[in-house]
């Protein structure tokens, strides 16, 4: 549609306030310049708080609000819980709540297409045999836009390999067969053959989407890579890089620097790791269990997995989900194939039967789980260890403890303060 930046990444540690707003400007003047004149900012949703997309999108919106006739923003929420009015305000600032669209991935969408059931054999190397319709969220089509800016984190993932670019429209404002379907295209490739990887089955399938149902949109992205550590006060992350284009050559772009800044290789296996889940952010494992997803490549064999959690009260954020998870609980690949099979609520909701691989230790590691708001009962209902929550938190200290190893009591741990901020992986995996 028009000529961008140049994409921005920091000759010194992490970019500087000043840069991140000169940088936003010229985007806004390049805007301005194409007299566009009515623009949907897609930002991720509060479980991306770290991303400090927040505040860019903050910024961005207050700089294109005088030049524009009509601005909005829609948080791509996916599966998970909308936002409500206090946690608006506590990611994206003063932007005003009348502003905001709310995605419900189940009533909110419209068709847009169908993937055929030849691709889906293709990408899914056969097991997949259906065609998957493709719906996002009826805004993006609704023609009321000129400019849809798809802001978001590019890092490395459990589903899709690299987090966001297309993942961002059609899972963030998806519909649920391409969530359900692509969820569990994942889980079959396996999570350890995926994370940190471009091209994985599923960015195949949203590469597809892209082109043949995406492309026809105004359709801008603008994708942050940023640090592994994130504040101890604030929860966020630095920015170290900022990339914006219409074209996939964007996003591998920030892919590369991403697998450099965001993949912690080290140089033996862990015996223990410790997890902590910050309250306001992680309510549910559906969420939470990437303290499953980003450690199990660093854990050791026969290893252990202790998860505090306060804020988690719930398994899943959908309500037939979180049923699903109470009923059928993280008991391992074989075992979920199994219930799949034999059980219609699974086939009708594939993204349950992912998470429940995706969340599940395989037997190899332990799981513990320190969760106030859930019983004991609850917790090793689903497959966890459970752990009283202030015996832990008495014995692991998390205001003491810093990211990486410490030593408590004696013994050796790796302590990780946000699992959301990178990948952790024994090297020679």
């Amino acid at each position: 549609m028009f000529e961008l930046a140049a994409d921005i990444i920091s000759e010194g540690d992490y970019l500087t306030e000043k840069e991140i707003v000169n940088y936003l400007a010229q985007i806004t003047e390049k805007i301005n310049n194409a007299g566009i004149k009515k623009v949907l900012l897609i930002p991720p949703d509060y479980t991306r708080k770290s991303s400090s997309l927040g505040e860019i999108t903050e910024k961005l919106y207050f700089m294109l609000k005088p030049q524009v006739e009509k601005l909005k923003v829609l948080p791509a929420s996916g599966t998970h819980d909308p936002m409500d009015p206090e946690h608006l305000q506590a990611m994206f600032g003063q932007i005003p709540q009348a502003d905001f669209l709310a995605h419900n991935w189940r009533t909110e969408t419209v068709e847009i297409g169908k993937i055929p059931a030849a691709k889906m054999v293709e990408f899914s190397q056969g097991e997949l045999v259906d065609s998957v319709s493709l719906a996002v969220n009826k805004n993006l089509f609704s023609g009321e836009f000129d400019l849809i800016i798809s802001l978001g984190q590019v890092i490395p993932h459990e589903v899709v390999g690299m987090a966001n670019y297309t993942k961002n429209i059609v899972v963030g404002c998806g519909g649920d067969q391409i969530i359900n379907k692509s969820h569990f295209l994942g889980a079959l490739a396996g999570m350890e053959n995926i994370m940190g990887k471009d091209y994985s089955p599923v960015r195949k399938l949203y590469d597809y989407c892209q082109k043949n149902f995406l492309d026809q949109l105004p359709l801008l992205y603008l994708m942050s890579v940023n640090s592994p550590i994130s504040d101890h006060k604030t929860g966020l992350t630095k920015i170290k890089g900022l990339f914006t284009g219409f074209e996939r050559k964007t996003f591998e772009k920030a892919v590369k620097l991403s697998q450099q800044e965001n993949i912690i290789k080290l140089k033996r296996p862990l015996a223990k790791i410790v997890v902590y889940l910050k309250e306001d952010k992680f309510k549910s494992t559906w969420i939470g269990c990437k303290a499953v997803y980003r450690t199990r490549m660093a854990l050791a064999d026969g290893g252990e997995l202790i998860i505090i959690a306060p804020g988690i009260h719930k398994f899943g954020e959908d309500p037939a989900i979180d049923k699903l998870i109470r009923k059928y609980g993280y008991r391992g690949t074989e075992n979920v194939l199994k219930d799949l099979r034999a059980n219609a609520d699974l086939q009708e909701n594939l993204s349950a039967a992912a998470h429940l691989i995706h969340g599940s230790s395989e037997d190899r590691f332990k799981i513990y789980l320190a969760a106030p708001k859930l019983t004991r009962q609850e917790i090793e209902g689903v497959n966890f260890n459970y752990l009283d929550y202030q015996h832990t938190i008495a014995k692991y200290k998390i205001d003491e403890l810093k990211n990486g190893f410490n030593y408590v009591n004696g013994e050796e741990i790796f302590y990780i303060d946000n699992p959301a901020t990178g990948l952790w992986v024994y090297q020679d995996k």
